[in-house]
């Protein structure tokens, strides 16, 4: 039975993207044009990347805030690194370490602290993003145009298709067999439906948390290597508000925000959305400042419709 609400859930959300798909389409026939293709899945999957280690996160009924910051802290490191001559695979190796240790101090804070996951995320994002200007000095890191590596991450094409599509598509299978298939993913579900029963039932609920904010710094630092890469800089601003995205399209996607409920899937449906809504608001010549006024209410309708298909 869960299944199937789910499945219907997905399809719904299907549905509306292909009504949405249709609507830009007619406004602007060059939506479909190969090239605007392109460039829209290459911003969804910078979204996406977040986007599914907030899958986990919501699912557990929890919520990260700092992911925007880990992505800035992480990708300024990992550019000076390569800017100062390090070595770029162990430059990746570090920087997606540091965003790991990241999210183990927010697992850390809200298991044995005993904190919400809003308080603890909401001050992580606050000083990561701190530590991120003290780090660039508020300036762009740039420097890394000669490294084949460096460019390869968000610039990069294998076989014709961009290579931060394809890594994307890789992290996203592997999220779904470990959601689906795996024994951590059945405790990720059963933390977030009901996290008493889960912990009498013999689950070591804390221990499911903290993987759970591990995998969503690591997560939010591949997209925060991907889009240095992309810009060929490191910007001290990057990633602001990248987790109202995050959680919109998770929320869009069908995942309740009280946990328990929701599939990677949904997730990637959502986020396809939102990047066909930024797109077409785009090539429509829309001001950004409306972008964001639309953006908010697409959040506060995800709610919505959350808080109707909770009851």
């Amino acid at each position: 039975m869960i299944k199937d609400k789910l499945k219907n859930s997905n399809l719904g959300t299907l549905l509306a993207l292909i009504v949405l798909m249709i609507i830009v389409t007619a406004l602007n026939p060059s939506f479909i044009y190969p090239s605007n293709l392109i460039n829209l899945f290459r911003q969804i999957t910078i979204n996406g990347f977040i986007a599914l280690g907030m899958t986990f996160v919501i699912l557990t009924g929890g919520i990260d805030l700092s992911v925007g910051s880990i992505l800035a802290l992480t990708s300024a490191l990992f550019a000076g690194f390569v800017a100062g001559g390090m070595n770029t695979f162990f430059a990746i190796v570090i920087a997606l370490v540091l965003g790991a240790v990241m999210g183990l101090v927010n697992g850390l804070l809200i298991t044995k602290g005993k904190l919400a996951p809003f308080i603890v995320t909401l001050a992580t994002m606050t000083v990561y993003r701190g530590l991120t200007l003290v780090y660039t000095n508020g300036n762009p890191i740039q420097g890394q145009s000669g490294d084949f590596l460096f460019a390869f991450l968000g610039r990069g094409n294998f076989f014709g298709i961009p290579f931060q599509i394809i890594l994307f598509l890789i992290l996203f299978g592997i999220s779904f067999v470990i959601l689906r298939k795996t024994t951590f993913g059945k405790k990720t579900y059963a933390v977030g439906g009901n996290e008493k029963a889960s912990f009498i039932a013999g689950i070591d609920t804390d221990k499911v948390k903290t993987k759970i904010y591990i995998i969503s710094g690591v997560l939010a630092s591949v997209a925060g290597l991907v889009l240095a890469s992309r810009l060929n800089s490191a910007q001290p601003t990057a990633g602001q508000a990248y987790e109202m995205d995050a959680i919109a399209a998770v929320v869009l996607g069908g995942t309740s925000m009280s946990g328990g409920k929701g599939t990677v899937v949904g997730t990637l449906i959502g986020a396809v959305i939102l990047g066909v809504l930024n797109n077409g608001l785009n090539l429509l010549g829309i001001s950004s400042f409306y972008q964001q006024i639309v953006k908010g209410i697409v959040i506060l309708l995800a709610v919505l419709i959350d808080r109707q298909r909770n009851k």
